[in-house]
This record gives structure tokens, C-alpha cells and sequence, in this order.
């Protein structure tokens, strides 16, 4: 078996034909690149006279598992809870090992969807309408899927994480590295403060381009579902929009929220804090590029880009309150 000079053991190999068919032969593996927090490989396997190709993601950081020891499990209730309320297609659930017990690491096998993601697109107008109005039929369709049905999945409602801040707000400190100190200062005073009221919907909780697929000229799925939970769909949205900040311009982030509430109708209540809440999670240590983005093939950016973009959106932001 071909895995990129990785050798799997007999146990995780066995798991992964035991949940796709036992007949089942195990052609290849190949590791995935974008991902930076796990191991994502696309495998095909050969079944009697066809082939199949499904996604293996296994949970080997073992200071994220220290603090979120369930994560096969989250993501694993997460990619049903997706396929109850999704519009776009997300991976279907194949099987989980929660404690890595069967597999050898905690994992998560599922279903490929077909595209790839798209990072530079010759035309950035189509390409930020499209992942807007993904996520915002997604948020459409979550706001009506928070309530059990006879028909749905048992082990997936009610959902069981919710939206909790990364950082501390009180904590905010971006004077290592921001020319606006005093600005960051003033974020971290309006975060100190009650949040806005805001429906919860079930959201995806780490949108943004590298986690969005594209076929032809339309987006074909969305993926990474280990961080989702039910909170406010502004998280989506806000997170989205800063790392289009950092990949290319304030404008474009800016385009992107006026094609999501476009797409989203009068389902949306567009609040700057959520901006806020999303930003803070990208000031504690001195910015750098993405190493998901240079895994992809993004040239061009720079640890002090990173920097300048992110207090050019800051700005922006305190000046929509």
C-alpha cells in the first residue's frame, strides 16, 4: 500500500476496511495538504470490481487533545448534525474512534466530496459570493434544525457544544506587534462587555476559503466540521471575513458580508462585535502567514502583511459601531 512513505499499522488499516466493507483491499493513502492540525489522508480502496475513495482525519496534536480530548467525537457529531440541516454538501459520517482504542489515534472516517479548494480565483467577486451564500443557506437551514425530529439522528440533537470565546477579551493585548495599540485597547474594552443577543443557529465555527470546496465555478461542500456548535451565525461570518483581511484586502472582506446578508435575507442581523470577537482570536501572539494557505501554493505573504492587514481591518471595523 502507497502512503507517501507513511507506514500505517495493521490496526488502523483493519479499522478503515472494517468501516468501509470487509472485502475491502486498501489501495492507497495520500496525505492531504491545508490541514494543520491533524492528519487528513484520501484513501481508495478496491471493492470486488470498483473503487472507492474515502477522507481518514486523525487527531495526533497531543496538546489539542489534552484540551479537547473528545475531538473525533465532536467532529463526528458535528458531520451528522451537518447532514440534518445542510444545504451544501458536507462529508457523510463512515465511522469514529473516540479514544483511538480501535484505529491506534483518535479518528474520524468519512466520505469525499468532490472539488478542491480554491485560493486564488481568477475572479474574486464570484468566488466570495459563492462561499457568502453557502453559508448563509447553511445558517438558513441550521435555524430550523435546532429543535429534535422523529426522523433525526438520535446521537446528534440536541447538540451538545456551544459558542465559548478563544481568548479573553481582558487579555487582548496586541502591543508586540500592532502600530495601533490603543486601538486593540479599545476592542478589548467593547468585548469586556455584554455580548449581543442572537439566535442560535448550529454553525460551522472555523468557515473561511480553505475549508470551502469548489467544482467548476460553484462550491461543492464545506469541511473541517470539528470546531462547530450552535452559537451566533456573526462567528461565521466574522471569521470568514478576517482571514480574507489577511489573504487579500479589507474590501474583500467587506464584499463578502454584503453578499452574505444579501444571501441571507432578513435572517441576519449584522452586529461589528462578532467582527470584534473573531479578531481577538488573532492578536494574542505576532501575526504570520498561514501555513494552510503556503501549503496550497499561496505565494506572496508576509509575517509583517499579516500585521498591517489585520490593524487596516480593525479599523474598519471600530468604524462600523
Amino acid at each position: 500500500m502507497n502512503t507517501n512513505g507513511e507506514e500505517w499499522s495493521d490496526r488502523t488499516r483493519q479499522w478503515v476496511i472494517n468501516a468501509v466493507h470487509p472485502e475491502a483491499r486498501l489501495l492507497s493513502a495520500r496525505r492531504l495538504q491545508g490541514g494543520i492540525s491533524s492528519l487528513v489522508y484520501l484513501i481508495e480502496l478496491e471493492i470486488g470490481d470498483s473503487k472507492r475513495e474515502v477522507v481518514l482525519r486523525q487527531f495526533d496534536n497531543a496538546d489539542w487533545l489534552r484540551s479537547e480530548p473528545d475531538l473525533a467525537l465532536h467532529e463526528a457529531m458535528a458531520l451528522r448534525q451537518a447532514a440534518i440541516c445542510s444545504v451544501s454538501p458536507t462529508p457523510q459520517l463512515l465511522a469514529f474512534d473516540e479514544s483511538g482504542a480501535s484505529s491506534g489515534c483518535p479518528s474520524v472516517l468519512m466520505t469525499k466530496l468532490e472539488g478542491k479548494v480554491v485560493l486564488e480565483p481568477k475572479d474574486l467577486s464570484h468566488w466570495v459570493d459563492g462561499m457568502a451564500e453557502a453559508i448563509a443557506l447553511f445558517h438558513r437551514a441550521s435555524g430550523t434544525g435546532n429543535q429534535p425530529r422523529a426522523d433525526q439522528d438520535k446521537y446528534a440533537m440536541p447538540f451538545r457544544w456551544n459558542y465559548a470565546p478563544y481568548s479573553d477579551a481582558a487579555l487582548l493585548d496586541a502591543s508586540a506587534w500592532s502600530v495601533i495599540p490603543s486601538s486593540w485597547k479599545e476592542a478589548s474594552a467593547i468585548l469586556r462587555k455584554p455580548a449581543p443577543r442572537y439566535e442560535k443557529l448550529f454553525i460551522h465555527r472555523d468557515f473561511h476559503p480553505a475549508n470551502v470546496l469548489w467544482s467548476g465555478n460553484k462550491v461543492s461542500g464545506i469541511v473541517d466540521w470539528v470546531n462547530a456548535c450552535t452559537g451566533p451565525a456573526g462567528i461565521d461570518v466574522g471569521h470568514c471575513r478576517v482571514n480574507l483581511s489577511q489573504l487579500y484586502s479589507v474590501s474583500l472582506a467587506d464584499e463578502f458580508l454584503a453578499c452574505y446578508i444579501r444571501h441571507a435575507k432578513e435572517a441576519f442581523d449584522y452586529d461589528p462585535y462578532w467582527d470584534l470577537a473573531t479578531l481577538a482570536d488573532f492578536s494574542g501572539e505576532p501575526p504570520n502567514v498561514y501555513k494552510g494557505w503556503t501549503d496550497l501554493g499561496v505565494t506572496g505573504l508576509t509575517d509583517a502583511l499579516m500585521g498591517e492587514r489585520l490593524d487596516q481591518y480593525l479599523r474598519s471595523v471600530l468604524k462600523r459601531l
